[in-house]
């Protein structure tokens, strides 16, 4: 697995943050965001569940150039 790391939250101290990476063998995005509050998931599963090897994370919005950067590192690597 080669996981690219593509940022962090820009507006936090760089410790317990949003992160993007992009895994190019697995060809997945990997997230670290903070956890959905019950609420939230509450109205997430309104759409259907939720399983349990699977969880609900946010990100911020000011994230979302990462994430442009994360769909274009994907776009270019390799298709499986």
């Amino acid at each position: 697995m080669t996981l690219h790391f593509i940022a962090k939250d820009p507006e936090t101290n760089g410790d317990h943050c949003p992160t993007i990476w992009f895994d190019d063998v697995a060809q997945e995005f990997v997230v670290q965001g903070w956890k959905a509050s019950p609420e939230l998931e509450a109205k997430c599963r309104k759409s259907g569940p939720i399983p349990e090897n699977e969880a609900v994370v946010r990100l911020p919005a000011r994230m979302s150039e990462a994430m442009k950067e994360a769909l274009g590192v994907a776009a270019a690597a390799p298709v499986r």
